[in-house]
C-alpha cells in the first residue's frame, strides 16, 4: 500500500448517508439548539474568585487541589489531583478527564502533557493570565484501579456505569456522586479521555450522541476525522450529563496498559482546539480536510481458532480482498486461514491479543468504498490514515471548507464495541465493556 499512487479526488460537501430517520432526529436537535445566552461570558462582565472544594481560585491563577473520591473520617479517602486554571476574563468552564479506567493510559498522558510548562509558563497557550474562563485537568480519576493497573475500583464495578451515583451506596457510586456534585454538575462541557481495553487498540476517534446538538459541536471542535454516532449506555459520564443537557465527548484512542505516542498527542491537539474553538486561548483551532461521520460498521471475525497473527493495526486503510491477519494453529502446522477486508474501507480497532477462537472479533472495520479516494489522500508509508493533529503543523480551514461523509449503518449489538464485550482473550476474569 506504500506505493500507491495518489489521484486528485472531487470535493465531497455532505453525502447524505446516514439512515433517514436518525439522519431527520440529528437535523431537528440541530435546528432547535440556539446558542445559549450566557451575559457571564461577556468580556465586560464581572468576573472574580471561584472556589473548589473550599479552596479559593483567584482570576489568572493556577492551582492545584486534592478531591477526595470518598467522604471519610477513616480509611484513604482517596484524593485525587484536580488542576484549575482560572482565566483573567469571563468564559465557559470545560472539564477535561483523564483514567476513568485505571488502565488506560491516554488521557492520564495527555493531561500531564496539558499542565507541563510549555503549556502553562507565563505566554504559553494554558497561561492563566491571558486565558478566559475555566480548565479544570483530572488526570488520574480512578486513582485506585490506576495503583492496581485495573480497570475498574477495588469493589469490582466499572465507574462509567455508576453516575449520577449515590452517597449512601455502593463504594463506586459513593465514588460517582462526589464526581458528579464537584467536578460535572457544573460544566460548561466535558472532555473524557479514554482508550480501548485489554487486548485490542482503537485509532483515535470521536464518539458522541449526534442528537445532543451541543455536544455534536463539541465533536467537530475537537477537529480529527472520525466522528462515531453512538448512544452511550446506561450510567455512563456521557449518557448522564446529555440527559443534564450537558456537553460530552469520548475521546478513544490506544489501548490499554501502553502509552500511543500518536494518540496522546491526537488527545492534547483536540482539547486545545475545542479552547481555541470556545475562544478561550488566542488561535484559530485546525481542522481536518473532511470528517467521516458513521451510524455503524462491520466486524471481522475469525473463523478458525489458533494463533493471530495481525499484519495491520488500528488506522489501517484497506482495500478489498486484501489480507489483514492469518490464523494458525502449532497442533496442526502448515494449515493457516487468512482474514481480508470485505470491500474498501479503515480499521478502527484491532484485536492485539494472538489467542482466539473462531467466532471473536478481530477488526472492528469501517466500510467506505463510496468516497475510498479521500482516505488515499492521506496515508503513510505503511498504509494508515493520518489522523489530524498526529503532525507538526495541522492547516487551518474554514467550516464551510470541510466535506462530511455520512456512512449508512447500525452498531452491531447495539453499541460500538459490543462486540469485545465477552471476548475472552485476556487472563482476567472481567468481561470487556464500552468506554462511554
Amino acid at each position: 500500500m506504500a506505493g500507491r499512487k495518489k489521484t486528485k479526488v472531487r470535493k465531497v460537501r455532505v453525502a447524505h448517508e446516514l439512515p433517514k430517520r436518525r439522519r431527520m432526529a440529528i437535523e431537528e436537535a440541530m435546528k432547535a439548539h440556539q446558542t445559549e445566552d450566557r451575559p457571564d461570558w461577556d468580556r465586560s462582565s464581572e468576573w472574580g474568585d471561584i472556589r473548589f472544594f473550599r479552596k479559593r481560585i483567584k482570576p489568572g491563577t493556577l492551582r492545584t487541589v486534592p478531591l477526595p473520591l470518598l467522604d471519610v473520617s477513616l480509611g484513604d479517602p482517596w484524593p485525587v489531583p484536580v488542576t484549575v486554571i482560572h482565566g483573567s476574563r469571563p468564559g465557559p468552564c470545560i472539564t477535561v478527564l483523564g483514567g476513568i479506567h485505571g488502565d488506560e493510559l491516554t488521557g492520564p498522558s495527555a493531561c500531564t502533557h496539558l499542565l507541563s510548562n510549555p503549556f502553562t509558563d507565563e505566554g504559553r497557550p494554558l497561561d492563566p493570565k491571558s486565558m478566559a474562563g475555566t480548565l479544570r485537568i483530572v488526570p488520574v480519576l480512578n486513582l485506585p484501579g490506576y495503583r492496581a493497573k485495573s480497570r475498574y475500583f477495588p469493589d469490582g464495578r466499572d465507574l462509567n456505569r455508576q453516575f449520577p451515583g449515590d452517597p449512601g451506596s455502593s463504594t463506586t457510586k459513593r465514588v460517582a456522586h462526589q464526581i458528579w456534585k464537584h467536578l460535572i454538575e457544573d460544566s460548561d462541557g466535558i472532555i473524557d479521555l479514554h482508550s480501548a481495553a485489554k487486548g485490542r487498540d482503537n485509532m483515535p476517534q470521536v464518539r458522541v450522541d449526534l442528537t445532543h446538538s451541543s455536544s455534536y459541536l463539541l465533536a467537530k471542535a475537537f477537529g480529527i476525522e472520525l466522528i462515531l454516532d453512538s448512544t452511550p449506555p446506561k450510567g455512563s459520564l456521557r449518557r448522564t450529563a446529555n440527559a443534564a443537557e450537558i456537553p460530552v465527548i469520548t475521546y478513544e484512542g490506544g489501548g490499554a496498559d501502553y502509552l500511543g505516542h500518536e494518540s496522546v498527542k491526537v488527545a492534547v491537539h483536540g482539547v486545545m482546539n475545542i479552547l481555541r474553538s470556545l475562544r478561550m486561548i488566542p488561535g484559530n483551532p485546525h481542522r481536518p480536510r473532511f470528517r467521516i461521520m458513521a451510524s455503524g460498521s462491520r466486524w471481522l471475525r475469525a473463523g478458525e481458532g489458533g494463533l493471530l497473527d495481525m499484519f495491520v493495526s488500528a488506522g489501517s486503510v484497506m482495500r478489498e480482498g486484501e489480507v489483514l491477519a492469518t490464523i494458525s494453529d502449532p497442533g496442526t502446522p502448515g494449515m493457516t486461514v487468512d482474514i481480508v477486508a470485505p470491500e474498501d474501507g479503515l480499521i478502527i480497532g484491532a484485536a492485539t491479543n494472538p489467542f482466539t477462537a473462531a467466532g471473536m472479533p478481530v477488526g472492528h472495520f469501517l466500510p467506505i468504498s463510496k468516497h475510498f479516494s479521500l482516505l488515499e489522500e492521506q496515508i503513510d508509508d505503511d498504509g494508515k490514515f493520518i489522523i489530524n493533529g498526529s503532525q507538526e503543523d495541522p492547516v487551518w480551514r474554514e467550516e464551510h471548507e470541510i466535506s462530511e461523509i455520512s456512512l449508512d449503518g447500525e452498531w452491531s449489538g447495539g453499541s460500538v464495541d459490543s462486540e469485545w464485550i465477552g471476548s475472552k482473550i485476556t487472563n482476567e476474569s472481567k468481561e470487556f465493556e464500552e468506554e462511554s
